[in-house]
């Protein structure tokens, strides 16, 4: 690149240069971003330097003086501030549903929003190997092909597919597509969820998203698009219990109050579970819930600290169960 065409990129460099290599603790004196500047090829005198820092203000960018032997600066206003910068790259590492090879590619993209002395203290405590990550590189074009989908109120289809132990997809249906009309993405158990509706069995049903493929938007207006809102899309997931599909029936459970936590992290702190004190030591609770064998497994787990009081059939499930589980 010519002289002249470098001179022209000066400002953008300085801003660069703020935000890669000052922070609080490595501030830069005006000697330093003259010898940054040289070293790409970009002449420039102490006078516009002054200037140059007084524009990136006007731009919004707060440049701090620093009064010591030599004065110096730093950028102090940046997008995220390194506690959440943190907490973006645990998340990342957390969900399954991002490839490992994506979540360092994330992370890399992040440690680009602070400078290179704070990425290196967030580089210090990544650990990803040995998370348990998705291997379908198709997750994130399936996540925004399904939010177009929503917004254009559409209906798609898909292929749903099952890992074998072979690590090989197995196609449900023989591989046939799904249609229907897509209600919201939410995210459970740690994963991504499709919450739709199936005009052709006529009930609401959810697919784990990174278990989709083949995914088309068609030219067709959604179904019963308005048949759940938001409290109903709220009300649909926590009754399906880790997200496994059942009947959804009213259950009436006592439990000791010591599990007051547990339960309160189970069932949320909404208005559809209903609580009430059946003596000091325990409590009732009244919730709808889809009855699976996860939710069986989740009461068993307690050793009869949790117990079913109604209804009946519920009880008779819970019942053969434990049943299964002594022979």
């Amino acid at each position: 690149m010519a002289r002249a065409e470098r001179q022209k990129l000066k400002l953008c460099a300085i801003i660069d240069f703020f935000r890669r290599k000052t922070d609080a603790e490595h501030p830069a004196t005006v000697t330093d971003i003259i010898d940054y500047l040289a070293e790409i090829g970009i002449i420039a005198e102490r006078k516009s330097i002054y200037r140059d820092m007084a524009a990136m203000e006007q731009l919004g960018y707060e440049i701090v003086p620093v009064h010591n032997k030599h004065f110096s600066y730093y950028l102090k206003n940046r997008t995220f501030e390194v506690a959440e910068m943190r907490l973006l790259v645990d998340a990342i590492q957390a969900s399954k549903f991002i490839t490992q090879k994506k979540s360092e590619a994330l992370i890399k993209k992040l440690e680009g929003l602070v400078s290179e002395y704070d990425a290196q203290k967030i580089q210090s405590q990544v650990f990803i190997s040995d998370r348990i990550k998705t291997s379908n590189d198709n997750i994130y074009r399936n996540i925004d092909t399904l939010h177009n989908a929503i917004y254009c109120d559409s209906k798609i289809i898909f292929r749903y597919f099952d890992w074998d132990i072979r690590r090989n997809r197995t196609y449900r249906k023989g591989g046939s597509m799904y249609k229907v009309s897509p209600l919201a993405l939410i995210w459970q158990t740690e994963n991504y969820y499709l919450i739709a509706y199936d005009s052709m069995h006529e009930k609401i049903k959810h697919y784990r998203v990174d278990r989709m493929d083949d995914i088309e938007i068609l030219r067709e207006k959604r179904d019963e698009q308005s048949i759940l809102d938001e409290t109903g899309i709220e009300q649909y997931t926590k009754s399906c219990f880790g997200m496994y599909g059942g009947e959804i029936v009213t259950v009436k459970l006592s439990c000791d109050s010591e599990l007051t936590n547990v339960v309160l992290d189970m069932v949320g702190t909404g208005k559809n579970a209903h609580f009430s004190r059946l003596d000091k030591d325990t409590f009732t609770l009244e919730f709808d819930v889809a009855i699976t064998p996860v939710f069986l497994s989740w009461i068993f787990m307690f050793g009869g600290k949790i117990k079913i009081l109604s209804p009946d059939y519920v009880i008779d499930d819970f019942n053969k169960m434990v049943k299964s589980f002594l022979n």
